[in-house]
């Protein structure tokens, strides 16, 4: 094989496993259900946990209407702005990423799990 073709069938190869490895926006819905007992998709309207409407570029415990933990509230304060890396890894172990949150939930340990949720949340949430 030349190397031009070389080249094509690496590139080719590249393509798949980079479709391959993204996340799943269908996936992340369904990962949603295990969110939704406590987190609405609709503005101003909260749960257990406030609405995710908007999650994404607001500093950590700022959503209007929502009492949070004081936890929750410093580490806003501190400088935690949602992102989609920053969500990644609070969702892999909540308590211990922020210490004194009032969300239960343990987590998700599965990696494609959080990130297919992310891809999701990315879309529902704007």
């Amino acid at each position: 094989m030349t190397n031009g073709r070389l080249a094509v069938v690496a590139a080719m190869f590249g393509a798949l496993a980079s479709t391959a490895d993204a996340a799943d926006v269908k996936r992340g819905k369904r990962v949603f259900n295990k969110c939704k007992a406590c987190h609405t998709l609709v503005a101003d309207k909260h749960r257990i946990g406030p609405s995710l409407v908007g999650i994404f570029g607001r500093p950590a415990g700022t959503m209007p209407k929502y009492r949070y933990s004081k936890a929750m509230r410093k580490a806003g304060v501190d400088g935690l702005i949602w992102t989609p890396e920053v969500m990644k890894e609070y969702l892999a172990r909540p308590r211990t990423y922020i210490t004194g949150t009032k969300m239960t939930f343990v987590g998700l340990k599965k990696e494609r799990d959080r990130e297919d949720l992310v891809a999701f949340l990315r879309e529902a949430t704007k």
